[in-house]
């Protein structure tokens, strides 16, 4: 059965998610530099060690993002991404309320609920994940 629609929609997504989640990491590592987005933790939520938090911040969104575009170790990614943004969303914008707008929940929300998604389909077909065979459903003779 071909599954051609579900499986570009999937990429698509990937690359997006993937593309934002970069985006961050790489504005909290070589823009913000490390110390500041720290420091900016700090300043906005009660996280304990918030310069540990930042680090686990960049890792997950920057490696996070790029294995997501490429499709490898993607429900691993997934995961981590959405518990990351799950993170943010209680820590930081829960007290603001829902809209963005006003600094809410919704953004932070919507990419939680993207990591969840990739994380219970996977990559699809057009990813690395694929290529390696490591589809996550079920063994090869499951397949035919």
């Amino acid at each position: 059965m071909t599954r051609t629609p579900t499986d570009i929609g999937l990429l698509i997504i990937r690359l997006v998610f993937g593309g934002i989640l970069t985006a961050h990491g790489f504005q909290k590592l070589f823009l913000m530099g490390p110390g500041q987005t720290g420091a900016a933790f700090a300043n906005m939520s009660s996280l304990p060690a918030p310069e540990i938090m930042a680090w686990i911040a960049i890792i997950v969104e920057l490696l996070g993002g790029l294995a997501l575009i490429a499709g490898i170790a993607t429900r691993i990614a997934a995961i981590a991404a959405a518990v990351v943004m799950a993170g943010a969303m209680v820590t930081v914008h829960l007290a603001n309320g829902f809209f963005n707008t006003d600094g809410g929940i919704e953004y932070t929300l919507m990419l939680s609920a993207i990591g969840v998604a990739l994380a219970v389909t996977g990559a699809g077909r057009y990813s690395l994940d694929a290529a390696l065979g490591r589809t996550g459903r079920g063994t090869p003779a499951d397949r035919i």
